[in-house]
Order: C-alpha cells, then sequence, then structure tokens
C-alpha cells in the first residue's frame, strides 16, 4: 500500500516515478491529496474565488500529469516543489485573465484595472506567500504524524495548551489532569513536533 496523505509535504522521487504511468489512479490519488489544499488556499489568498481556486487545482494537476511521462527527477536542475510554485503560478494568472472580458470597455467593467490586479507569480511577495502556504501544511502534516506517535490524552493536552491557548487551569479542568503532566505533554509532543518538521525539510525535493 502506498503511504497515505498525512506524510504531506515530501516529494518522493518514487511517487513522481509512479506518476508516470497515468494509470496508478491510487499514486495519483495521494498527489492530489498532498498538494491540492496547498494549491487552493494559494489561489484563494490570490484573489480568486471558491470555483476558480477549485480549476487552479484542477488545471494545475492537468498540468503536472502533462509533464510526468517525459520528468525527470534531478534536484541539481532545481526542486520540484519550485517548478510546481511556477505551475501554480501560471494557472492563477490564467484565471484573472479569465475575467477579462468581462470587463471590457462598453460591457460595464475596465480591462485595464483588472490587468493591473493580475498578480505577479514571478514576484517575492508570491514567493512568500507559496512559502508561507508550504510552511503551513508542513506544520499540519508534522502534527499528525506525531499524533499517531502519542497518547490521545498527551495531544489534548498539548492542543489546547499549545495549539489552542487555553489557560491551564482550563487544560487540566477539562482534561482532568495536573498541570505537570500538561507540561510534560507539551514537552514530549513539542521535541517530536520539531523532529518531524526537520524529517519533512530532508525529504522535502
Amino acid at each position: 500500500m502506498h503511504p497515505r496523505a498525512e506524510t504531506f509535504i515530501p516529494t518522493r522521487q518514487s511517487l513522481l516515478s509512479r506518476l508516470k504511468n497515468w494509470d496508478d489512479q491510487e499514486s495519483w490519488r495521494e498527489f492530489f491529496d498532498t498538494y491540492g489544499e496547498l494549491i487552493y488556499g494559494l489561489a484563494r489568498k490570490a484573489g480568486l474565488s471558491d470555483a476558480e481556486s477549485q480549476d487552479v487545482v484542477q488545471e494545475t494537476l492537468i498540468s503536472v500529469a502533462q509533464r510526468m511521462p517525459g520528468f525527470r527527477y534531478d534536484p541539481a536542475l532545481g526542486s520540484f516543489k519550485g517548478w510546481l510554485r511556477q505551475v501554480t503560478g501560471r494557472r492563477i494568472v490564467d484565471q484573472w485573465r479569465k475575467r477579462l472580458p468581462e470587463d471590457r470597455p462598453g460591457q460595464g467593467g475596465d480591462a485595464g484595472s483588472t490587468l493591473e490586479n493580475l498578480p505577479d507569480t514571478t514576484a517575492s511577495a508570491f514567493e512568500s506567500l507559496w512559502e508561507e502556504e508550504w510552511q503551513k501544511h508542513m506544520l499540519q502534516a508534522a502534527l499528525r504524524r506525531v499524533r499517531r506517535k502519542v497518547h490521545p490524552k498527551q495531544f489534548q493536552m498539548f492542543d489546547l495548551y499549545v495549539t489552542q491557548q487555553c489557560p491551564m487551569k482550563s487544560v487540566t479542568d477539562i482534561l482532568g489532569v495536573t498541570a505537570a503532566q500538561v507540561y510534560m505533554a507539551k514537552m514530549r509532543v513539542s521535541r517530536l513536533l520539531r523532529a518531524e518538521i526537520r524529517l519533512l525539510q530532508s525529504q522535502t525535493a
């Protein structure tokens, strides 16, 4: 069985190799589950609607599929992460351009204003936005991994106290634990989380 999407961000060479086979539905499902949310979130932050953002996801994955048969994984030529960002950026711009016919002079809009609003997907601001989304999803992936490795109550203590920033007394009252137990859970989960993030970063192509 292929690894589940909870592994998220790492771009494994084995997965990219499997994607050369268009009939490998499991690998394509894994790829979609891995990157779909990332691409969608970026499109939304670029100012697109829900429907437009879903189109960006679909069209980006189609672009990847078309490229895969001849794709050769070589980190020396640049990261897959960087290439995927470029493809996603182009698809976002495509969606913005589709708005132009509705905004032409004489049809209730100004085409120039829409052109001015087109995101520059080569700009540092866009790259920063991509990196922000990438890191956010990497953290979520690491949290899912850690959650499987610790006792559910330990993770609950960490989630309430660290993630949700609940007061210590609220955490101890809700879960029926001591402050010492909460601090220990925080230490253990934080240590595991840092290790998982380092692992994910090392696996990022």
